[in-house]
């Protein structure tokens, strides 16, 4: 069966995870190896560089999230949330996560964040698929 085009798979899903995740942790993950760190101690010796690093961040952070918005709404990024909260609380609650491990309930919150940023990514090409109904910005004028 051929594959539509624009259509998306478990690899378009995928590899929107990777790239939300590698925003999410770039900008901050409980090691040292972030960018608010790398910031905070080079910022005097490196400006222009933290500041150049920054904005380029600030870019993927407002496309990731104007399009999350975009896709699934406020009604849909918090019922994302919610879900994300819960499936913490579940994690906590059945002592499959200690809450003396703050390093690792960090780390479940980003894989959490880009999961909620990934579902935004795609949504809007999941619901076309399922539904059968595009959206306004994906319809496709050439004949």
């Amino acid at each position: 069966m051929a594959k539509e085009s624009g259509g998306i798979g478990l690899g378009g899903i995928g590899l929107r995870f990777v790239f939300a995740f590698a925003l999410v942790c770039l900008t901050w993950n409980p090691t040292q190896f972030n960018y608010v760190e790398w910031a905070m101690q080079r910022w005097r010796d490196t400006g222009p560089l933290v500041a150049f690093a920054g904005i380029i961040m600030l870019m993927g952070w407002i496309f990731f999230v104007r399009t999350t918005a975009r896709s699934l709404g406020m009604l849909g990024i918090v019922l994302c949330s919610a879900l994300a909260v819960v499936v913490l609380w579940i994690l906590i609650y059945y002592n499959l996560v200690s809450t003396d491990s703050t390093k690792l309930i960090a780390w479940i919150v980003l894989v959490l964040l880009a999961a909620i940023l990934a579902a935004g990514m795609s949504w809007a090409h999941l619901r076309a698929r399922w539904s059968g109904q595009a959206t306004v910005d994906e319809v496709d004028h050439r004949h």
